[in-house]
């Protein structure tokens, strides 16, 4: 069978991705989603249709993994949201959902796969955002939620060191995926097309480009494998054509 990660929002971009690269590795890969209906021969073993902003979900997907799998090698919290609004616009019913996908999904799944990571020795990749550093107008919730992701993964690292499970954090930034291309029209480019709102920001980048979810999959599979990895954890990898690194007075 071979190690076995199991991949949250694994339908989105960053998710799939990351399906296919633990995949080529020769890992077995249980991915779950609320969404269903894309095929996932190539890159996913096994997939489970829940919906983890749900704690009922999260409680049967574990279940069913220990029953048929009994073990797991790696957890990657990737399902994510986000609502393009400013503070004002944005409902409490949305702020909720923010959290329930983004932060409380990330602390039921790692309270629920502890003992089968215990076993293994296992390791949680957490994805956050740049937005958990550095953000901009309009996406305070998101902010917001990758912030607790970034600070829950410290904690974690700390409190799962003694059982040997590894915990860290992938801080994305902008990277050519669904939820990227949703959220362009929030007022901070200027262009009449797609395509030019995406050129526009990969020039905002020191290396002149928006990521691709291949190249998030990568880090987050040098995170998650105890091989390439084995004394890196409570870290935060950012990922983002040197954006952070760059004054925004100075672009």
């Amino acid at each position: 069978m071979g190690r076995i990660v199991v991949i949250t929002g694994v339908f989105g971009g960053i998710g799939y991705a990351t399906a296919i690269t633990f995949h080529k590795k020769g890992w077995t890969v249980i991915g779950v989603d609320k969404y269903s209906g894309q095929d996932t021969e190539d890159c996913v073993d096994e997939f489970l249709n829940f919906d983890i902003s749900r704690v009922e979900d999260v409680r049967e997907v574990f279940r069913l993994i220990k029953v048929k799998y009994g073990r797991i090698d790696c957890l990657v919290n990737n399902a994510a949201i986000q609502v393009s609004k400013s503070i004002l616009e944005t409902t409490e019913i949305e702020w909720d959902e923010v959290f329930a996908n983004n932060v409380k999904s990330t602390f039921m799944c790692v309270k629920n796969a502890y003992s089968m990571l215990k076993e293994s020795k296992g390791s949680i990749v957490n994805v956050s955002s740049v937005h958990a550093f550095c953000t901009s107008r309009n996406i305070s919730a998101y902010a917001a939620a990758k912030g607790s992701v970034l600070a829950f993964t410290r904690a974690a690292s700390l409190e799962f060191a003694e059982e040997g499970i590894r915990v860290n954090a992938v801080l994305p930034g902008a990277v050519d995926t669904g939820m990227l291309r949703s959220g362009l029209g929030r007022g901070h480019l200027m262009g009449d097309n797609i395509h030019e709102l995406i050129g526009q920001l990969g020039l905002r980048h020191p290396i002149k480009r928006i990521g691709q979810p291949g190249e998030i999959a990568k880090a987050i599979y040098f995170l998650g494998d105890n091989e390439n990895s084995s004394f890196i954890t409570g870290q935060a990898f950012v990922v983002d054509g040197g954006a952070l690194a760059q004054l925004s007075t100075e672009s």
